[in-house]
């Protein structure tokens, strides 16, 4: 994990659109970053939808969200449609982002060890400062925290 209170580390990724976008795009803006690991598991499906359920909040707010794996840009054109996902979904394939904030852990599952996404938010200030780190979160609970906290400062 990166810690609060220090600068977020700027990327260049693809979106669902295959447009290019950056982090310092939404300088000014407050920005909800949330890596998950796969589109279209189970629990990456909860925590996208319970985002898009909670996304008129969020733009009241007005506040960015931004959902990365590292899935590609196809496979997030087709999660977004699939369930009407109003928010970029960033494509990360070269693991670029996902490094730089530190969420790509080894995972231990039935004895096997792999490499993965640790599923981790970060709220980051309209300077580009990490205001809010919250790992190993819960798809369906995550959106909502992030709400309160927001509405809390």
């Amino acid at each position: 994990m990166l810690p609060e209170k220090t600068k977020a580390p700027d990327f260049e990724l693809l979106n669902q659109n295959g447009d290019t976008v950056r982090l310092s795009d939404f300088a000014g803006k407050k920005v909800v970053l949330y890596f998950y690991p796969r589109d279209n598991t189970p629990g990456c499906t909860r925590q996208a939808c319970a985002f898009a359920g909670a996304y008129a909040g969020f733009r009241e707010e007005n506040v960015v969200v931004i959902g990365i794996s590292k899935d590609s840009a196809a496979s997030h054109a087709k999660f977004a449609q699939k369930h009407q996902l109003p928010f970029l979904l960033l494509s990360d394939p070269e693991l670029q982002a996902i490094q730089a904030y530190d969420v790509w852990v080894e995972k231990k599952l039935y004895g096997k060890v792999s490499m993965g996404v640790n599923r981790t938010t970060y709220i980051i200030d309209e300077q580009g400062i990490i205001e809010k780190v919250m790992p190993k979160v819960k798809p369906d609970t995550n959106a909502e925290e992030v709400l309160a906290y927001l509405a809390s400062n």
